[in-house]
């Protein structure tokens, strides 16, 4: 499996906003080989800003990385500067090869 992670330092003020964005916004995972789940994630509140995290999981690297060279792709990431007011800085990437899972 592979877990592919964009963080976002999101403004403070601009939390629900931002969720409003991802709640609403259609991200064509659904229908791609291999992907598995998609999570977004709220972390701790810090200064200036909340950090949050979108987090998909994948059958593999190379599934992850034909998706993002899909058309979906590019439909689903079409609008999102328009939502760069809302966080601070580019969101960063950070991609995981998995090693070990532990299962009920």
């Amino acid at each position: 499996m592979y877990i592919a992670m964009n963080r976002f330092r999101v403004r403070r003020g601009s939390e629900s906003d931002f969720e409003e964005v991802w709640l609403n916004r259609e991200t064509y995972l659904a229908k791609e080989d291999g992907f598995i789940e998609f999570h977004l994630l709220r972390g701790p509140e810090l200064d200036d800003h909340t950090l949050f995290a979108s987090h998909t999981v994948w059958r593999s690297e190379a599934d992850f990385l034909a998706w993002t060279r899909s058309e979906a792709f590019r439909a689903a990431h079409r609008n999102a500067g328009q939502n760069k007011p809302l966080y601070i800085g580019g969101p960063a990437f950070e991609g995981f090869k998995v090693v070990h899972t532990v299962k009920p």
